[in-house]
């Protein structure tokens, strides 16, 4: 249920999340959580050296089995991957079928790996009873070589050269295919393809779904008779046996003819083993006949002994050619029906079928016009649905077991000595076996910790026990550290990310609350323990000298500074990092709210929140640190910022001069408490009081003062005081400076002419403003922090700033942006740049977004222009997409922006104070659901198609006989509806009424912080 002002909204998704989190019904046993890259991952990796990206590489990914997962286009598996379906094209160019995505390795990227191809995660829903993927497959020759010469060819500081340059999309040449599948129940799956032929003339193409087991019998770590096995037993249907999964059936539907003959495009049934060709890899000697890669050289090479002439084993195919009369003609389509149950019927009736897609997508529509049911333009209601579903798509099956990988397995040649020494080797007990929420589909196919606590928020909006689930395993015993380390990343599990879990603890608690009327108590509190080791970790590990000072490292920062902040610094001496130390105060503060909600129930936290706030209070003061016998801070005084310095101990110690994110980090460490919930907890009133009678110069040195109060009589607590927020304000809403037409820059825009260098042992080290993508290859070279504009960290700056809002209210007016004479309050300033954010994405009155670049094609052109690419960082000056382009790991808090601030977001033609945007607003036309799916009135079914009922409307109605209904009639279902949507009309005027008188439609403090009313 979705509750929306406290009236309980529920609808057909919501019933099937309720029933899958109460595990009456498993609806997530199948999602989709098949990897869009599984080679050159490190799990993959058996080299001696470490290089993943050279020892298994998508060439050997035809031929080569995995050990640790699979990957596919448009892929769905069950929850720990043993089956999978995915799809494969043939345009009879290619000199291979296109059976996965292609990207560069990060050896061969000008910009570090990077995907070369186009796609779009179109919709999906938590249980994925309704996913739509979208594949653009050009009628050429794919430009393989052409994309990794070119790219060789370019350097640092040249764009990417990406597969729309290669001209394989112009006159429209290519697909348009779009794969859609639906749950009839949870264990009955419907997939249909549309491929639509875009181009001036007929053309043919192979549309070849597949259906495998993931190799689980090679390794000799099972009984050979768990072997599982597919096998055809009709025409049209191929039976699969699993020793866990059980029996399934892979049934096919004749398709639409598409030649002058009338006959139907009967599909064929092909066989054979997912097994290595190791004669074709290697030269030696096969096993058994039947290897991996038997599809390519069948369909592609006409080599008819490669599949099983017994039609069973281990990987099994589909193929549906549409090469009749030179292919599909031009503006027609090809259309592909088959189901995976676990009932064998004889036949698809394909009017059902197609009956129930349509059914399990307008549930979705519903679905989401309830999650977000305040009005706003339809086209950020389409950005926000794609980033939803996009986060949706990169969940990913995660299977990794520290011992099996280190050592190697029975009968098989062991790993090389050395690997073991080469990364994670601290890291023994990692067992991993999870569906997870990946950073991107493609370029990131692994965990990330601090991604993973941003991904969070906007799955909280959509099914928190997922967002809860992925927050709690980075906790569990088989994830963390024995020391308390959180893991950051398999390419080196012992990296150090910023310390964002509490905070996203809480604040996905926070939210299940308000959205689905559930406080769990027991997450809360089961993920505040396991983080108090993680938090002693911290103070052990990375503050040497005990002085509450953090060095931390890169902190996900990359290359933001000066020297590597990963290696010990070239000049000697310890980095005291204002990020690290704000990151800390943060940290604190997000304890200590924990500790307070779970105070309310259970009075031992009272302790708990005494001791977060004297860490806070602690680590608030060790941002000045000893010098010359007096105290110097890492604040710069004349600056009005924060930077880092190099401390060689005594009174020897240097200032970095790089205004970056380091000195804004420090604004995130911020409380307010209200003076209610003090009262109500004694014990830690009285500590708190001790500190203002007694310890005043601590709290008077770096942090707002504890003796003054605010709005509602309201406590702040935080690293800056009034004076010295306002001078931070000042140069972070300076255009010129961090402010950005799309956001806060990464790095001032001063250093774009003022670059801060350093000599050291005759190398030069240098920082200076790059807008776009990085100039240099550390880390990897494929993100830069010198510029950019980020989402994650733009969204705690905001957040930081509605926390201010509450303390000052409306006293505390700075100039927005710098210079301009325009004043706002700093929940103005918050929701200005969420604005600014989401003008990235939404389309301006000329219909660009500024992500694409100026792109017409993706900007103008009907098949292109409503869909989005959700990149990893965003070019500071000009807003363009850069990095990972389906990064809806972070970049998804769009979505949660968009549900925030989608109803006044000030569009160019938009008057510019949320006052006169509500009164805008009153006069204009809304939608609560997504642009309709595209209809295709005239889409054909096969000749062969049983009908019940003689119905023939494809959008007609779907017979009640052929749904599930948990309870009540269709008369209760509709009036259920009916009373829910006049709710919603309610609710929704009611917030338009409060944008025009109060200028906000949204009460962000039950998000931020612990009330004593909830």
């Amino acid at each position: 249920m979705v509750l929306v002002d406290q009236v309980e909204i529920v609808g057909e998704e919501e019933k099937r999340l309720k029933e899958d989190r109460e595990r009456s019904r498993y609806w997530k046993r199948w999602g989709s959580y098949l990897s869009e890259r599984q080679w050159a991952t490190v799990r993959e990796d058996y080299s001696d050296d470490g290089d993943a990206w050279s020892h298994f590489t998508h060439d050997h990914a035809r031929s080569r089995a995995f050990r640790w997962g699979e990957d596919g286009i448009a892929g769905v598996c069950d929850s720990h991957g043993l089956q999978n379906i995915a799809f494969s094209f043939w345009n009879e160019k290619d000199d291979f079928l296109k059976e996965r995505l292609f990207g560069l390795s990060n050896p061969q990227g000008n910009h570090g790996e990077s995907i070369k191809e186009a796609h779009f995660h179109l919709d999906n829903t938590p249980t994925h009873s309704y996913m739509k993927y979208l594949y653009k497959y050009p009628q050429s020759k794919f430009p393989y070589q052409d994309l990794i010469a070119e790219n060789a060819k370019r350097g640092k500081t040249d764009r990417e050269y990406q597969l729309v340059d290669t001209g394989v999309f112009d006159d429209n040449r290519y697909w348009d295919i779009f794969i859609e599948t639906a749950k009839e129940d949870e264990d009955e799956l419907l997939f249909r393809v549309i491929a639509w032929n875009r181009g001036s003339e007929p053309a043919p193409l192979h549309i070849v779904p597949h259906v495998w087991f993931r190799n689980t019998w090679s390794w000799n770590r099972e009984e050979a008779s768990k072997k599982p096995s597919i096998h055809q037993i009709a025409p049209l249907t191929a039976q699969s046996k699993h020793w866990k999964l059980g029996d399934r059936f892979f049934q096919l539907s004749p398709s639409p003819a598409i030649g002058k003959s009338g006959q139907d495009v009967q599909p064929r049934l092909i066989f054979t083993e997912n097994d290595t060709n190791y004669k074709s890899l290697y030269g030696g000697r096969n096993p058994q006949p039947f290897v991996k890669d038997a599809f390519h050289r069948l369909i592609v090479g006409g080599e008819s002994s490669a599949v099983s002439p017994h039609c069973n084993g281990t990987k099994s195919a589909a193929w549906f050619a549409f090469d009749e009369d030179e292919g599909v003609a031009p503006g027609d389509c090809a259309v592909v029906r088959f189901r995976l149950s676990k009932k064998h019927e004889g036949y698809l009736d394909e009017e059902i079928f197609d009956d129930m897609i349509e059914q399990r997508r307008r549930e979705a529509d519903e679905f989401f016009s309830w999650i977000s049911p305040l009005p706003m333009k339809d086209d950020m209601r389409n950005v926000q649905r794609q980033a939803l579903a996009g986060m949706l798509w990169c969940k990913q099956y995660y299977h990794f077991v520290w011992d099996q990988w280190a050592n190697g397995d029975p009968g098989m040649p062991p790993p090389p000595s050395q690997r073991k020494g080469i990364r994670n080797q601290g890291w023994k007990h990692m067992y991993l076996d999870d569906v997870l929420s990946m950073p991107d589909s493609w370029e990131y196919p692994f965990f990330a910790a601090w991604d993973t606590a941003f991904h969070a928020l906007p799955l909280a909006l959509m099914d928190p026990e997922f967002a809860k689930k992925q927050l709690d395993l980075l906790t569990r015993e088989w994830y963390m550290h024995p020391n308390g380390q959180l893991p950051a990343y398999e390419w080196n599990f012992g990296d150090v990310n910023p310390p964002v879990h509490a905070w996203s603890v809480f604040r996905v608690f926070k939210t299940e609350r308000k959205m689905y009327g559930r406080s769990d108590f027991d997450f809360l509190e089961r993920v505040f323990q396991k983080l108090l080791m993680n938090f002693s970790w911290w103070t052990n590990r990375k503050d040497v000298d005990g002085k509450n000072v953090f060095e931390g490292g890169f902190l996900g920062l990359d290359n933001i500074g000066l020297f590597n902040r990963s290696d010990p610094l070239p000049t000697g001496g310890q980095l005291e990092q204002a990020d690290s130390t704000g990151w800390m105060a943060f940290y604190s503060l997000s304890m200590l709210n924990i500790a307070l909600e779970l105070a309310k129930h259970r009075r031992i936290y009272e302790d708990m929140a005494s001791k977060f706030f004297e860490h806070f209070i602690m680590i608030s003061d060790a941002m000045t640190y000893p010098s010359a016998g007096k105290e110097a801070s890492l604040w710069n005084a004349q600056d009005g910022f924060y930077y880092d310095a190099i401390s060689w101990g005594g009174p020897w110690s240097k200032q970095l001069p790089v205004r970056s994110l380091v000195g804004l980090i420090p604004l995130y460490a911020v409380l307010t408490l209200e003076p209610e919930l003090i009262d109500r907890f004694p014990s830690f009133k009285r500590r708190l009081q001790w500190f203002i009678d007694n310890r005043n110069d601590v709290a008077e040195r770096n942090m707002s003062s504890l003796k003054s109060r605010g709005k509602e009589d309201r406590l702040l607590l935080s690293l800056v005081n009034k004076d010295r927020l306002v001078q931070i304000l000042k140069r972070m809403l300076d255009e010129s400076e961090f402010l950005s037409e799309h956001g806060i820059r990464s790095l001032s825009k001063y250093h774009k002419d003022h670059p801060y260098s350093m000599v050291v042992n005759s190398q030069e080290f240098k920082v200076g403003y790059v807008p776009g993508d990085s100039d240099s290859g550390l880390f990897g070279g494929n993100s830069n922090w010198r510029g950019p504009i980020w989402f994650a960290v733009n969204t705690l700056l905001v957040e930081s700033l509605r926390r201010f809002h509450l303390f000052y209210g409306d006293s505390l007016q700075v100039e927005c942006p710098t210079g301009s004479g325009e004043y706002m309050h700093l929940g103005h300033v918050a929701e200005e740049i969420q604005h600014r954010l989401q003008h990235i994405f939404v389309r301006g009155d000329d219909g660009r977004r500024a992500v694409n670049d100026g792109n017409d094609l993706f900007d103008y052109d009907e098949h292109w222009q409503d869909y989005i690419w959700f990149y990893e960082f965003f070019d500071a000056d000009t807003g363009r997409g850069l990095g990972a382009s389906h990064q809806c790991g972070w970049t998804g808090l769009i979505a949660k922006m968009i549900q925030d601030t989608g109803l006044n977001c000030r569009l160019p033609q938009t008057p510019r104070t949320p006052t006169a945007a509500a009164a805008h607003y009153f006069d204009d036309v809304f939608s609560r659901s997504s642009k309709a799916s595209e209809q295709q009135p005239g889409l054909r079914r096969s000749s062969t198609s049983r009908s019940i009922g003689n119905r023939s409307s494809f959008y007609g109605s779907v017979n009640g006989d052929h749904q599930h209904h948990a309870d009540g009639s269709e008369e209760d279902r509709t009036r259920r509806k009916s009373e829910a949507d006049d709710h919603i009309a309610r609710h929704v005027t009611q917030a338009l009424a409060r944008l025009r008188t109060e200028g906000d439609a949204t009460d962000y403090e039950t998000e931020l912080e612990t009330s004593v009313h909830d």
